[in-house]
């Protein structure tokens, strides 16, 4: 199977392809997702899925801090459109928290990017 997603060996490191079917309720009824993983993690079906769910627990918790930090819902535009404003949150919030030079917390920090240019000029240039 590895040999399939990596038939040119370019990826030395790579140990598992996991499938994984998450189920959850809606108004309308059951829906099932599946999610495709590839891992350099060698280990049991428990061992994949324990990363896994590991992984997603960080996600979904940098996913309610953004959501905090911008103090509005996602936004309700169609096609690729929220994904795109979620993605430049995030490269804020990441720029934001690598700023060390203001002591105080995040959202301090976003608020003082948008009140002094040179302090954004200096989130943004690192």
């Amino acid at each position: 199977m590895l040999r399939v997603l990596d038939p040119q060996g370019q990826w030395p490191q790579l140990k598992a392809a996991v499938r994984v079917v998450g189920h959850r309720q809606t108004a309308e009824g059951g829906v099932s997702q599946p999610r495709y993983y590839i891992s350099s993690l060698a280990g049991s079906a428990e061992q994949l899925l324990a990363a896994i769910r590991g992984h997603r627990s960080i996600e979904n918790s940098l996913r309610l801090t953004l959501g905090d930090l911008s103090g509005r819902p996602a936004p309700g535009a169609q096609g690729h459109g929220p994904q795109n404003i979620n993605t430049l949150r995030q490269i804020g919030h990441n720029l934001s928290k690598n700023e060390r030079t203001l002591k105080v917390g995040i959202r301090g920090k976003r608020l003082n990017a948008g009140w002094d240019e040179d302090y954004l000029l200096k989130v943004l240039l690192g």
